[in-house]
């Protein structure tokens, strides 16, 4: 079997002199993940239209298809798709559309299967760039007429990526829900406006190479490779927001010299409006991470913080900013990780406003014995993981449905979610009802911003009086997402979770 399987640049060459003979160069692009019989009929319908069939492929990071998914690595799909006879060139596509691919391939033909016939179908709309690419270049769209089949229903139904509690949640989703109802949920939330309060952390990744220990002394030696900076903290939950609704407030505090103000300006959708007070004698949060850039493995880190609470200008300008936002909010979501912008006359005042108010607090390396669940008393959704309930309640061996039934009875809560890793998420009512949900990340990258990827979505949710079981399903849909990614490089966008929504009930 002679080689098909190239960088895109050495296909250029080899295709430069077929497309002076003005011979017709067809392109096909997908995820392939599990080859099969329409796939087939679509490279054989389509190699009957052109003289040069290159098929590209979505490399693993930008397989949106649900957790688990691809089942197949990026490998392991060209090494098949360069067994076919129909194919002459396999290459890999580095980004989440196939726009720059068509670009500079320039294919006289541009294949796509049945399925995308009716644009408006594709959830994630990149059919419509793609189009738009293929007509600029001199080219044309062709739909095969191949019979449909879904690599993910086969995956699904047969490959063993899901255990049978994970077949059975989804299958008692599917019972209740279709695409359409799940679509129309979201878009129901699109006008909600809230009010999003929180401590700015500047996510700081020092990429290195682990060299080993030093010859001297007993330290370990690390190459930094490179620097990334994301939008962590309160503001992380803003992004995981930006796609699903129109306009929502943001109040927080950044460091007096006004650190990284520019970096944030240019980081966050339009839809975000940030309100700041400017701390005195503190600088920008500041968290850095040292990761061995091998195994995504973190190995320090250095935080640039000053966790006093704000001084008393700042509190005035603090409370005057939340007078002025509260009045057209909706809701409140307030996520604490302890660094000194919410005190215990802020949340009086936040609560005396009788909103319904969703909290994620945080226990962390600096806050640790300092920072309470308790000060949130009759709020009606707080989310926290295992960890922090035990620590809170003082008890490593009880059952968790016993210290949540505890914790809401002397919280007063109307919901309590815990947060469990691989073992999922358990949501418990002022009712004393509990609700399980499984974990569905594949492979797990970075662990950092889960609770605020699930607290953005599942306290708009619930705000809306959204079934309980489908809130916490599809909140850890948005979790798994983003444990995904390293850090918060990534926010939670809805046309990716309906697609993934598509794949797992279909």
């Amino acid at each position: 079997m002679r080689q098909k399987i190239f960088n895109i640049d050495i296909v250029l060459k080899k295709i430069k002199i077929q497309k002076k003979n003005q011979l017709k160069i067809g392109l096909c692009h997908g995820v392939f993940d599990l080859l099969h019989l329409g796939h087939i009929k679509h490279f054989k319908e389509a190699k009957k239209y052109c003289d040069i069939l290159i098929v590209s492929i979505t490399s693993d990071q930008f397989v949106n298809k649900g957790p688990n998914r691809p089942a197949f690595n990026q490998f392991q799909r060209m090494e098949a798709l360069e067994a076919l006879e129909e194919i002459d060139f396999v290459i890999l596509s580095k980004e989440i559309s196939s726009k720059n691919i068509i670009n500079k391939i320039k294919p006289n033909i541009y294949f796509k299967g049945p399925d995308y016939k009716n644009n408006s179908k594709d959830l994630t709309k990149k059919i419509f760039f793609e189009k738009k690419a293929v007509e600029k270049n001199g080219g044309k769209i062709f739909y095969t007429k191949d019979v449909k089949f879904s690599s993910s229903s086969l995956i699904k139904d047969y490959m063993g990526i899901f255990n049978e509690k994970q077949k059975n949640e989804i299958k008692i989703i599917k019972k209740n829900y279709d695409l359409n109802k799940i679509r129309k949920i979201l878009d129901n939330i699109n006008g909600i406006n809230p009010l999003i309060i929180g401590e700015t952390i500047i996510d700081q990744y020092h990429f290195t190479q682990t060299l080993g220990k030093s010859g001297k002394e007993p330290v370990l030696v690390l190459k930094e490779l490179y620097i990334e900076r994301y939008l962590g903290g309160a503001l992380a939950v803003c992004r995981h927001l930006s796609s699903f609704i129109k306009k929502m407030n943001f109040l927080s505090y950044l460091g007096e010299k006004k650190e990284f103000l520019s970096f944030i300006k240019k980081g966050i959708p339009k839809n975000i409006i940030a309100n700041f007070v400017f701390k005195k004698n503190s600088p920008t949060i500041l968290k850095k991470r040292f990761v061995d850039k091998l195994t995504n493995a973190k190995i320090l880190g250095a935080y640039q913080l000053n966790d006093e609470f704000l001084y008393k200008e700042n509190l005035n300008s603090l409370y005057k900013n939340f007078g002025r936002l509260s009045k057209n909010a909706d809701l409140f979501i307030i996520s604490d990780y302890g660094h000194g912008l919410i005190n215990k006359e802020f949340i009086k005042k936040i609560k005396k406003i009788k909103k319904f108010i969703a909290v994620n607090v945080q226990v962390n390396s600096s806050n640790i014995g300092y920072h309470s669940l308790k000060n949130f008393n009759g709020v009606d959704c707080v989310i926290i993981n295992e960890n922090e309930l035990r620590y809170e309640m003082r008890s490593k061996q009880e059952k968790i449905e016993t210290l949540m039934k505890k914790l809401i009875n002397d919280m007063k809560l109307r919901h309590l979610v815990v947060t469990r890793g691989s073992s999922g998420v358990i949501m418990a009512t002022k009712n004393k009802n509990f609700f399980y949900c499984e974990a569905y990340a594949g492979k797990i990258v970075d662990k950092v911003g889960t609770g605020d990827a699930m607290i953005a979505i599942l306290s708009l949710l619930l705000f809306s009086g959204v079934d309980n079981k489908l809130s916490l399903f599809l909140s850890s849909l948005c979790a798994s997402q983003k444990i995904s990614v390293i850090g918060n490089k990534e926010f939670i966008k809805k046309d990716i979770l309906l697609k993934e929504i598509e794949h797992l009930i279909d």
